[in-house]
């Protein structure tokens, strides 16, 4: 029986739920925004909202707190310098999930978990550039100039 067991369990060991949980909250901090199933969402939802209530405190413990749960300094810092300042006069309710539908493959219900506000942010994913295409550049610029 799991009589008032809360949360779902993923179908996942302990670990690997909390790992999840957690990156889905560093990837919603950092892009404000993200595609994953309605169950994981609903899941990281509840961490995602509990890690901004610590960061609206802005103490040192709640700092080391949400560190210890996410293990990301960018994230801590952009959690606790940037979003914690937009929530300082809200109550709860800092992400929103927006349902999108089932996924072709294998017909799960997608959807994206939002933070409030953020609606219109996109971050540019950066571009990695290796030096094999660089080559490859200055080899074909040099053959057009000829």
């Amino acid at each position: 029986m799991r009589h008032r067991v809360a949360g779902n369990r993923l179908s996942r060991t302990t670990s690997h739920r909390r790992a999840v949980l957690a990156n889905l909250t560093i990837s919603l901090i950092e892009y404000k925004k993200v595609k994953t199933t309605l169950v994981k969402a609903k899941e990281a939802r509840k961490f995602a909202e509990r890690m901004i209530t610590f960061a609206k405190k802005g103490t040192v413990a709640a700092r080391r707190h949400v560190y210890s749960k996410l293990n990301n300094k960018q994230a801590v810092k952009t959690l606790f310098d940037e979003i914690s300042g937009e929530y300082a006069n809200r109550n709860g309710g800092y992400t929103r999930i927006v349902k999108l539908g089932e996924r072709i493959g294998d017909g799960a219900s997608m959807a994206y978990l939002e933070l409030v506000g953020y609606e219109g942010v996109k971050k540019e994913k950066k571009v990695a550039t290796t030096k094999k295409k660089e080559k490859g550049k200055k080899a074909s610029d040099e053959e057009e100039a000829e």
